[in-house]
């Protein structure tokens, strides 16, 4: 796997590119900004090598904002597919809207984690795996910060027990945006789950294969395979749908985001 690396902190960028090539991954080029990192993949791209899986930070030169964000945003719109992993140091809501509302979303290859995960060193490594195979990962602590602040009930002074997470992240960036709500078709349909199903959904942004979800709830592979059938017939995704497991994880996020 070739993979392009970009932030603007040489200490992890060297310490990631150490560990990707102790895996056996080829790191095809370091670059420090966000302007780097689109001349870098297109000059790739014109020489025929395209990589196979792009990794940036979010907040990197020019502006110090979200201009990783917006390079990732923009490599996608040139090269469609094109799988990247967005790094985070904050849980940031509009952040990950904006990718999963991103160019050709519906065909995975999107992943968006904290760079705490980098630390996981096996965590990191799937979940590379899975972008680069055209599916979607989200950071755990993300979908679970997700969930908090849906489900959160409002308290006795009207108040909310949990604050959505509606601001970009701390330290500057396009300034405070309030939470975009998914729509009342996504709602509607996300409303059919059962508990069970909702939480197999969530494991599915992670990342999980059904094996791997039928270990975390400790459910037989066969119980899984029926609880994401009935998610799929829940919301609309018919067998002859491409990347329904993409679509349906698409789906359960920007309700939340």
């Amino acid at each position: 796997m070739r993979i392009v690396l970009a932030d603007d902190a040489a200490l992890l960028r060297e310490g990631l590119a150490g560990l990707l090539i102790a895996a056996g991954y080829e790191v095809v080029a370091q670059v420090a900004d966000a302007d780097a990192l689109r001349e870098e993949v297109e000059r790739l791209a014109a020489a025929g090598a395209l990589p196979d899986v792009v990794v940036t930070d979010v907040r990197m030169p020019p502006t110090g904002t979200d201009d990783g964000l917006r390079a990732a945003i923009d490599l996608r719109t040139a090269h469609p597919g094109l799988p990247v992993i967005v790094l985070s140091a904050y849980v940031a809501g509009p952040y990950l809207r904006e990718l999963l509302d991103g160019p050709d979303a519906a065909a995975g290859g999107v992943g968006y984690l904290l760079k705490e995960r980098v630390g996981r060193v096996s965590d990191f490594m799937r979940s590379l795996e899975v972008v680069a195979a055209g599916g979607v990962v989200v950071d755990p602590e993300v979908l679970a910060r997700l969930m908090h602040a849906d489900n959160a009930a409002p308290s006795a002074d009207g108040g909310s027990a949990l604050p959505r997470i509606d601001r970009y992240e701390h330290g500057g960036g396009r300034g405070a945006a309030a939470g975009t709500p998914g729509s009342g078709k996504q709602h509607t349909a996300l409303a059919r789950l059962t508990p069970r199903e909702q939480e197999v959904l969530a494991l599915m942004a992670e990342g999980l294969s059904n094996p791997q979800v039928a270990e975390r709830l400790v459910l037989s592979d066969g119980a899984v395979a029926k609880h994401v059938a009935n998610i799929f017939a829940k919301l609309d995704l018919p067998p002859d749908q491409g990347n329904r497991r993409v679509r349906a994880v698409l789906t359960w996020l920007r309700a939340r985001a």
